[in-house]
């Protein structure tokens, strides 16, 4: 045995108070209850002096300058370095909005709360540092993840556009099932288990805090497996979500259609929970042990094009933009997805006027032994997950969307061909999708 890991585990409460804006839609949702508690983890690992943190914490996405902020945090009070800190957002749709720049004095305490509890969990779990091993295995999660990009009969392309709608052709892309795992048996401590799973936490809706399917999963498993404690962090889920289009009979239990088309309800966010821990419980008594005798990082600020609107698409960009400001979405002549997708689209074209012509996006990579972790600064399509786990050389590749910055959708190339929300808000040209892939792959590689 060459086995030289340590691994500690940390944990903090991070509900806001009611009345604090709600991330996730185009629309003003003030918090006025709680539902489930909001959380964050982390996760210590240490080889020899290298020690990195992977971090996870229920919000919709983090902005990378808020990130930053926060990871200046935590080094400053443990001495872990930026680029060996992972922060990545659960993307639940029933948490605090903590745009900072433009939102209320509510908004902008709860920041400084939530640094202050990531802050707490970092240094808990480096307290908590003992002698570890680590398995990992693949566990399938089957139809609670859904394609929710459709080409519709009048060779349209929607997203989400609705449960049995007759105008359906075809649906563009497909889904990843596949539950990565991975397995820390500590010595005089509990286990911790790290889920990694691509798919949209939009199922609970409303007004009401929640973690959504994530956290509910992570609660599952800890009560169905006494002394383990649960890590959740998202896979590329851009494309994908819980709606099933050809929903029938059972298959509607504990959903009912929300304000834009989308079958929302905190039953099915319970069901999908139940299925993702059962994907955890397939594989947990049989991973694969794996000595760790290296721990390594890299990271890297890679340029990608802006995507401006044309002096043609302006006029009616602000027209749209403006009325969304002022509450009158009512005078923009769509409806549902298609009213989100336009109001989205005109607020990229407004706000990328006086832009620079690039965004500087974060990428990072982590090798904990022969286990690969890629990050991506935003929602990545499926595509970019399936490439990123087929890099050679690593026993198994865990991609994490909204980490280190939750910037936007990251559409494939064929996704601007064909239209749809994600591709007309994305703030970033076509090809973005295969050039951050193939920049994370690079990372992977130098680190083999």
């Amino acid at each position: 045995m060459n086995n030289k890991l340590l691994a500690g585990f940390g944990r903090a409460d991070v509900t806001p108070c009611m009345g604090i804006n709600l991330a996730g839609y185009y629309q003003i949702r003030l918090a006025d209850g709680v539902l489930d508690p909001l959380q964050t983890d982390a996760l210590a690992l240490a080889v020899g002096n290298k020690k990195v943190l992977l971090v996870s914490v229920d919000h919709c996405g983090l902005l990378v300058k808020d990130v930053t902020a926060i990871k200046a945090a935590i080094t400053e009070k443990t001495g872990v370095p930026s680029n060996s800190i992972i922060i990545s957002s659960t993307h639940t749709h029933t948490g605090p909005d903590t745009a900072v720049d433009h939102k209320g004095e509510l908004e902008r305490d709860y920041f400084k709360f939530l640094t202050a509890k990531m802050v707490d969990a970092c240094t808990f779990a480096l307290n908590d540092l003992k002698p570890a091993v680590m398995g990992w295995k693949v566990g399938n999660a089957p139809n609670i993840a859904f394609v929710r990009r459709f080409r519709m009969k009048d060779g349209y392309v929607r997203t989400n556009p609705g449960v049995g709608n007759p105008d359906i052709a075809h649906p563009l892309g497909d889904v990843d099932e596949r539950v990565n795992v991975l397995r820390f048996d500590r010595e005089g401590g509990d286990t911790i288990v790290l889920m990694n799973f691509g798919n949209h936490p939009d199922v609970v809706g409303g007004n009401k805090i929640s973690a959504d399917w994530p956290g509910l999963a992570r609660t599952k498993i800890e009560a169905f497996l006494p002394g383990v404690k649960g890590m959740f962090f998202n896979g590329a889920e851009g494309d994908v979500n819980h709606v099933n289009v050809n929903a029938k009979d059972g298959d509607w239990n504990d959903l009912a259609n929300d304000f834009d088309d989308v079958a929302r309800g905190y039953g099915h966010a319970n069901h999908m929970a139940n299925v993702l821990v059962g994907a955890v419980l397939q594989v947990y008594d049989k991973v694969n042990y794996i000595d760790v005798d290296r721990l390594d990082s890299i990271e890297k600020v890679i340029d990608v094009p802006a995507n401006k609107g044309t002096p043609e698409e302006m006029p009616l960009a602000h027209k749209y933009f403006d009325l969304y400001k002022a509450g009158r979405q009512d005078e923009i002549p769509f409806k549902g997805m298609e009213l989100t997708t336009v109001v989205a689209e005109a607020q990229r074209m407004v706000e990328l006027e006086n832009h620079d012509d690039f965004f500087k996006m974060p990428i990072m990579a982590v090798a904990i032994g022969n286990v690969g972790i890629a990050t991506m600064p935003g929602e990545g399509f499926t595509w970019m997950g399936r490439e990123l786990k087929k890099e050679e050389g690593w026993d198994l590749v865990l991609p994490m969307a909204n980490a280190n910055g939750s910037e936007c959708y990251f559409p494939t190339e064929d996704a601007y061909i064909e239209g749809g929300y994600e591709a007309r808000s994305c703030p970033l040209k076509q090809g973005n999708a295969e050039f951050i892939t193939e920049e994370c792959a690079k990372l992977l590689r130098a680190l083999r």
